[in-house]
């Protein structure tokens, strides 16, 4: 262990490496850690020469793990889960009054799903201290030192249950005083001006974009829009009539049942189920509770929405069902 200083150029590497796989880009990393892009960039750099080896190859599209990279990011990680447990433990027995659950969601989930029902969550469960872990890129990475993980079509396996939330559905959003963007009964994307966008969305919802239709007639051109890396601001500049975007109605349900938002066209069902995943062992009966609470908080919402938007609340149902039917497999 005396010989890890030597090995490193400083420990916060370690942290501004794993914070680089875990955020999927320098940028995303830079801005959990409080940095500039170029301070991570640098800090890594300085890392790959102290080590004499590459980390992530570098290409026009981003940078991809090594194989020294990817060994590297499974001790970091796996190790950091640890410590943060151990600091959990320590933090729980000076407060055994309080539990503390990490939640790892993302970060537009947090803010336009959770945030408005934090209240409620802290009146049901006055004895739990919420801890989010936030992913502003795509859902999805280990779920190492979590309590609690949304995903995508995650699985359960021999360390891991899932439990299926609900379908993946698409929607496209408007506010209620951006009027451009109304489309025909039964069409997919609306007509529209301007539209606001997620770079490396997943799945890509850019070729639903790619034209504009005007008179029944595609136009052929480039959309006006904007685009950003965080799904957050996405709904957020759709809250403030900037354009119509493609809303996952696992963040945006709270929005459209009180009508913050509306849709723009027909939802769309990925096929995919977005899941609760927990350790096997060791489960509290805190943690189910809170899967209920957050199942429950959901129905609710879609009770709202159906009143709105029956085909909406249909779709929602649909996929409901479907998940119940694989539940056994999955968990």
């Amino acid at each position: 262990m005396a010989n890890i200083r030597h090995l490193l150029p400083s420990m916060n590497a370690l942290v501004t490496f794993e914070a680089a796989v875990r955020c999927g880009t320098f940028a995303r990393a830079a801005r959990e850690l409080s940095v500039t892009s170029p301070a991570v960039s640098r800090t890594i750099g300085r890392l790959e020469a102290h080590m004499g080896v590459s980390l992530f190859h570098r290409t026009s599209t981003g940078a991809v793990l090594t194989e020294e990279g990817s060994v590297l990011f499974a001790s970091v990680s796996s190790s950091f889960a640890d410590i943060e447990k151990t600091l959990l433990k320590i933090r729980r027995k000076r407060r055994p009054e309080l539990e503390t659950v990490v939640f790892s969601a993302s970060s537009a989930f947090v803010t336009h799903w959770f945030m408005p029902r934090l209240a409620r969550f802290q009146k049901r469960f006055p004895q739990v201290d919420i801890r989010f872990q936030l992913i502003s890129g795509p859902l999805g990475g280990p779920t190492n030192g979590t309590d609690i993980a949304m995903r995508f079509d995650h699985g359960g396996d021999t360390r891991h249950v899932a439990l299926p939330l609900m379908p993946e559905l698409l929607v496209p959003i408007q506010a209620p005083h951006y009027r451009q963007g109304v489309g025909d009964a039964g069409t997919v994307m609306p007509v529209i001006d301007r539209i606001i966008s997620l770079s490396d969305a997943k799945p890509d919802w850019s070729g639903l974009f790619s034209n504009q239709m005007m008179n029944g007639k595609v136009m052929e051109g480039e959309l006006s829009g904007l685009q950003f890396s965080d799904y957050t601001v996405v709904v957020q500049a759709a809250l403030l009539g900037q354009g119509v975007a493609l809303g996952w109605l696992n963040v945006v349900s709270h929005l459209l049942a009180n009508g913050e938002l509306q849709p723009a066209g027909s939802a769309l069902s990925t096929g995919r189920t977005i899941e609760l995943v927990m350790l096997r062992e060791p489960q509290t009966t805190v943690l189910s509770c809170i899967c209920d609470w957050i199942e429950a908080e959901f129905a609710s919402d879609l009770k709202d929405i159906d009143v709105r938007y029956p085909a909406i609340g249909a779709l929602w149902r649909n996929g409901k069902m479907l998940a119940g039917q694989d539940k056994a497999s999955i968990s």
